[in-house]
């Protein structure tokens, strides 16, 4: 606990010492190039530039005189074949040009410009410094400039005027806006100014500050070691940003459909018999549920790969009858391995030397949940693949997905609360220190995880949850926000921290609904349901002190409130698939800050109480106690609120009315929302019963492209799915809505499409020459027709499926 001696008069900011020192790498001496490469020496430093994409230029910096050389560290996707370049050499400069983008270096001061096509700058200029054994870059921020990305942080969308430090931290503190470092570290900076963005990721997984408060005209960029090895990447889109940093890092493979169901934990779920008890309550109750966790008390004394026999006398009896059932198990597994002789985990990696050693080469030991153990050195292909075949253990039982918990990793009783600094890690034959290596721990642990089952599932998808990573971990793993308290201020602060995830790359995030820590109230968890369910990854989780807050555990009001969030979500699994299958492929994330699509419009670019659930769907939560009413942003557009169907215009606040069972959600005009029948678990939830709500009057045309598959193997890499385009146009005395596969490779059982066409602008006089049925129960048993419900103002319509057609309703 920190008392008013840290603020004592005579503290000096060591972090600011010898910054004055540090001067550019110029003035220039030579350049030269290769097929990798343009280097430039300095009299103080070298830089080399590198063209890694059309529109993403590697710059790295060092002391030495071949930065060419210096590898990527982080999950870097083996991009392109190097790009030819042209060197333009003056007195003042070389100019370094790429296909699409042109590296500007000043030869007096050695700092980097970066020009696009039309030869506006990207980054007007990037200044290298170096001195006292340091390298930082400052990099310009004009007055009206936003920044944003940087994962996992606390405070506001923007994070101008703000100080954080990229150095994975198990943080049991309650999390404050004043929290530098937390489970994630993702070097990312994304720089918004004038409808204009350009993202920079600073490969570093040593500890780097950014700090966009110290000057108020420039980012600084400060890593205490290695290189200076940085990715510009160019807009000019937000979306252009996201979509080309995630093509550098790498995007998620689909995750099984189980994973997008609700999940519930708790540390812990005690035993066998509490974990059935727990899995009928929800089947008896209706309320729909895909996951139950495991946390550490199902191991024996905390042994990783194994089970309490007391506790869990038949674990695969359990996890067979749970599969029956509609649930999936997954237990949480952590990095450090209990120091003892009879363990054959711990054997196993002593004689094959698996474990992280000290610079001596000894064994490094730390104290963890099993008390002193040993920690697997993940930056080692040997370790990573022994680490990932262990997993046999859980796959022969029937589990397919795993919870990587403590893998900052965190260590009780070290100074440091990680590994010792000098701890030195293989790296395949590229030693570096833990001072060096330590932010990549958690994604290599990930990794080492993800590619173990994917191996033992052999076609089966598997599911990872990480709590620490680094840039690239949306490869390999979810992500979830660590140990939040169930403060109103946590539930809000959430949202600002998922969108930036999201716009670092990370789409598939969550918090613990409800809290982790603290004591939640019935109204608290029913507001953070209403919110959670349309996160990404919808978990609720606690720890063991507070009450426990399963959606039944405050009364017949609040669970009938989670019950009916729950479902909707499930409803709405077909428009959350086709969002994650869009991520898979673009990178956009599933929960998005308004900014993201709407850039031009000044009232969204630090919005962050309120959030998009993919680009036709507003979601503004309440995050205050017995609040009723909150002001709630429309964009541009006619917008439907999604309740009660009233139209709103857009470019301005409403004032919106929402009782504690009610979330303000809204649906733009155009927009094609795909919904299914609810049930009870995701194994039920093919999209037989699919329709798709049409939303008119946007006045123009719009379109929606429908994802499907199996939502479990891997046969969608082999061409098993579906991709259905839709298209609406609509004129002023008729609507035309046109539908094909670019896809057709997988059998979803549907033998008819269903439509439910909303806001019409009158009666329909006639649906495409079909047959009117005036009875709903006909409707639903007839192969085709359409029916209009005068009291709802919805056109219901049934047509045969196709590999393609139209209809056309005219009024």
């Amino acid at each position: 606990m920190q008392t008013s001696e840290s603020i004592r008069p005579d503290r000096e900011d060591e972090s600011m010492q010898g910054a004055a020192s540090l001067t550019g790498f110029g003035p220039f001496r030579s350049w030269k190039a290769d097929a990798r490469a343009v280097t430039v020496n300095g009299a103080k430093a070298s830089l080399a530039v590198m063209f890694v994409a059309e529109h993403t230029v590697r710059i790295v910096g060092t002391p030495g005189a071949d930065p060419a050389s210096t590898p990527p560290v982080s999950a870097i996707v083996p991009g392109e074949p190097p790009f030819q370049v042209d060197v333009k050499e003056t007195e003042e400069e070389l100019r370094i040009c790429g296909k699409s983008l042109t590296a500007v270096v000043r030869k007096a001061t050695m700092s980097v410009e970066v020009l696009d096509a039309s030869g506006k700058a990207v980054v007007a200029e990037l200044e290298l410094l170096q001195g006292q054994r340091k390298l930082r870059c400052r990099g310009p921020l004009n007055a009206s400039a936003r920044i944003y990305g940087l994962g996992e942080t606390t405070g506001f969308l923007n994070k101008r005027r703000e100080r954080y430090t990229m150095w994975n931290s198990d943080i049991y503190d309650p999390h404050v806006p004043d929290m530098e470092s937390l489970y994630q570290s993702i070097p990312f900076l994304i720089h918004y100014d004038a409808d204009a963005a350009y993202g920079l990721l600073v490969d570093n997984p040593g500890k780097t500050a950014f700090d966009m408060r110290a000057d108020s005209g420039a980012y600084l960029i400060d890593p205490e070691t290695g290189a200076l090895d940085l990715y510009v990447i160019a807009g000019p889109g937000l979306k252009d940003v996201v979509s080309r940093y995630t093509a550098l890092t790498g995007r998620m493979k689909l995750p099984p459909l189980w994973a997008l169901g609700y999940q519930q934990s708790r540390y812990s779920y005690m035993s066998q018999e509490e974990v059935m008890r727990l899995a009928r309550t929800f089947r008896e109750r209706n309320i729909p549920c895909d996951v139950i966790y495991l946390d550490i008390h199902y191991m024996d004394e905390y042994r990783v790969f194994t089970f309490d026999r007391q506790r869990f006398p038949e674990p695969e009896q359990m996890i067979a009858e749970l599969k029956e059932m509609g649930f999936r198990i997954v237990p949480i597994v952590d990095p450090g391995v209990k120091k003892d002789e009879q363990y054959d985990v711990y054997r196993e990696g002593i004689s094959r030397e698996l474990f992280c050693k000290k610079i001596e080469g000894t064994l490094f030991v730390g104290e963890v949940w099993p008390g002193d153990s040993a920690f697997p050195d993940f930056s080692d292909e040997r370790t990573a693949e022994w680490w990932g075949g262990l997993h046999r253990f859980y796959t022969d039982m029937g589990i397919s997905g795993i919870w990587n918990d403590m893998n900052e990793p965190s260590v009780f009783a070290c100074e440091s609360k990680t590994m010792d600094l000098d701890v030195l890690h293989r790296n395949n034959g590229n030693p570096q220190t833990h001072r060096e290596w330590h932010n990549m721990y958690g994604l290599s642990m990930s990794k080492a995880t993800y590619e173990g089952l994917e191996k033992l599932l052999e076609g089966e998808r598997p599911f990872v949850l990480t709590r620490a990573g680094y840039a690239g971990i949306q490869r390999y793993a979810a992500v979830w926000t660590g140990d939040n308290r169930s403060y109103w201020e946590h539930m809000a602060m959430f949202m600002a921290m998922g969108m930036n995830l999201g716009l670092s790359g990370v789409a598939f995030c969550g918090a613990d609904i409800g809290g982790f820590v603290h004591h939640t109230s019935g109204e608290l968890l029913a507001r953070w349901m209403q919110m959670g369910v349309f996160a990404p990854l919808s978990r609720n989780h606690c720890a063991m002190e507070p009450v426990y807050q399963e959606p039944w555990q405050f009364g017949p009001e609040i669970e009938e409130i989670c019950r009916r969030y729950i479902g909707l979500r499930y409803r709405l699994l077909p428009y959350l698939y086709t969002l994650f299958y869009e991520a898979s492929q673009t990178g956009l994330p599933i929960m998005r800050p308004l900014v993201l699509e709407y850039p031009h419009d000044e009232h969204t670019r630090n919005l962050c109480d309120q959030f998009m659930f993919g680009p036709d769907m507003i979601v503004a939560p309440i995050y205050r106690p017995s609040a009723e009413y909150r002001a709630v942003y429309l964009p541009e557009g006619i917008w439907y609120d999604y309740w009660t169907g009233e139209r709103h215009e857009g470019g301005r606040h409403i004032l919106a009315h929402a009782p504690l069972d009610t979330l303000p959600i809204y649906v733009k005009a155009g927009a094609i929302i795909p919904e299914t029948a609810l049930r009870q678990h995701t194994a039920d939830a093919g999209w037989s019963e699919l329709a798709l709500h049409v939303y008119c009057g946007g006045a123009g045309s719009s379109e929606f492209r429908l994802y499907e598959d199996d939502g479990l193997t891997d046969g969608y890499g082999r061409g098993e799915y579906n991709l259905l385009n839709v298209r609406l146009e609509e004129r002023e005395q008729s609507l035309q809505l046109q539908y094909a596969y670019d896809n057709q490779g997988y059998d979803n059982g549907r033998d008819s499409l269903k439509l439910i066409f909303k806001h019409l602008p009158s009666s329909p006089a006639d649906v495409d020459g079909l047959n009117e049925i005036r009875d709903h129960g006909e409707w639903k048993h007839a192969d085709a027709g359409w029916l209009y419900d005068r009291d709802k103002g919805e056109l219901f319509v049934k047509l045969r499926q196709a590999s393609a057609g139209e209809v056309t309703v005219v009024f």
